[in-house]
């Protein structure tokens, strides 16, 4: 009635002249909502709205930039849910229902037919797995990679594993996860070939539905391989295309696992591949919880973030009601393992390639500090010389968004709305 009511007073106006005005007043705060409306879908458009777009031209870009992406471990490859996922190689092929040959596992150890010499070639040549990504997983064990503070989220344990859990939210990126498991009574090398071993998982994770190997180098153990992964009813089958590979300094080891562009198996829309992957350990063993002074129990340092395309703060819930749950299965599945090996059940592809290690000296994991030391001193004095004047002042961008709201509107609502999309601007002023 109100509305009727305006609209009835503006038609009784003495001229048409004074009716166009009247209207075009009415109608003024409903366009600047709609454009304001447009500026917000702009400001906080998530970007899982836009794979559907860019799936077509990532694979593009992917190849052009394919070799600085691979060493840029920290934006381009990433959260969830089970921590460790790999892949099992083979000799005799199979048609799978994902429509790529599916490697039939060898009770032998001998190499596979991808792992010829033209194919160690390729794998030298293309470089899925650098010396930088080792550099990188050692800044990020020391704490020394310079991202934010890490948030403790879980402490839990077991009368065999205690097991602890960390999260921090990059400004740009999805959430990253660091953990520590402590496993009793079991060796670094049996938890190392225990992670690489996608025969196994097959058998005891349930998430994990496909896995095969796409490529193998017999000289550094370096592997391309290919898994499905399932998920919740809300959320649709995930593909990763994953290389991998170990170091090894004494006894301990740094586990390098990431996503990797690989134009030889082509993109689908269904299961959708997941290109932001980083999932690396560092395994080492310990004194037991028992107090005896014995390092008769193992340490596991994780570090994993991934992009599924799905909202983050969707992600980071489902992290946090289903990580404990599936943090338990990896207990008992390690020690059904160390008694089938114990069995003298052959071994796998998987967990032979784990045991060809680059071997690296402590001197030289030190050198990589140092460097990355340096790094950050000559970074800190370049960012203080930067020049301020291309900041947008802060202030500016509010205070005429206070000024707008104030004019054009007292709803609450609206007034929301503006100071939200100036917030969002300010962000961007000061990044300019």
């Amino acid at each position: 009635m109100g509305l009727a009511s305006v609209l009835l007073e503006i038609l009784q106006k003495p001229s048409m002249v004074d009716v166009i005005r009247e209207l075009m007043m009415l109608m003024a705060p409903l366009w600047i909502a709609v454009i304001v409306g447009v500026l917000v879908g702009w400001a906080w458009k998530p970007k899982w709205a836009n794979l559907g777009l860019m799936d077509s031209s990532v694979s593009i870009s992917k190849e052009s930039h394919s070799r600085t992406e691979d060493d840029d471990s920290t934006t381009t490859f990433t959260a969830f849910r089970n921590f460790f996922k790999f892949q099992l190689p083979t000799c005799i092929s199979a048609t799978s229902d994902y429509g790529i040959q599916k490697d039939v596992p060898s009770t032998s150890n001998s190499i596979s037919p991808c792992s010829s010499s033209q194919a160690h070639r390729r794998m030298e040549q293309s470089s899925f797995v650098t010396e930088d990504d080792l550099e990188h997983l050692c800044r990020l064990v020391e704490e020394k990679d310079g991202g934010p503070v890490w948030i403790q989220m879980m402490d839990r344990s077991t009368p065999t594993m205690a097991y602890q859990a960390w999260r921090r939210d990059p400004e740009n990126g999805p959430p990253q996860y660091r953990s520590r498991t402590v496993y009793e009574d079991v060796t670094p090398e049996m938890v190392r070939d225990f992670f690489w071993d996608d025969d196994f998982r097959l058998k005891w994770d349930d998430m994990l539905i496909y896995a095969s190997t796409l490529e193998e180098c017999p000289t550094t153990g370096t592997m391309v391989v290919q898994w499905v992964r399932k998920f919740p009813f809300f959320c649709s089958d995930r593909e990763y295309i994953i290389g991998r590979r170990i170091w090894e300094s004494g006894r301990s080891y740094y586990c390098v696992t990431k996503g990797v562009p690989y134009t030889s198996v082509p993109r689908r829309n269904k299961p959708k591949r997941v290109d932001l992957f980083y999932s690396s350990w560092y395994i080492r063993a310990v004194e037991s919880r028992r107090g005896d002074g014995q390092l008769t129990a193992c340490e596991v340092i994780l570090f994993h973030h991934e992009d599924m395309g799905i909202p983050w703060e969707i992600a980071k819930l489902g992290v946090r009601q289903g990580m404990w749950g599936a943090v338990k299965k990896f207990d008992p599945a390690l020690h059904a393992y160390m008694k089938e090996r114990a069995s003298g059940a052959s071994l796998s592809r998987c967990a032979y390639m784990a045991q060809i290690n680059t071997k690296v000296s402590a001197d030289y994991l030190r050198t990589l500090q140092n460097c990355t030391n340096d790094l950050s001193v000559v970074e800190a004095s370049d960012s203080s010389e930067k020049p301020g004047g291309r900041n947008i002042p802060k202030l500016l961008i509010v205070g005429g968004a206070i000024a707008l709201a104030c004019s054009i509107d007292k709803g609450l609502l609206t007034k929301a709305v503006i100071f939200g999309v100036a917030r969002r601007f300010a962000k961007i002023g000061r990044r300019l």
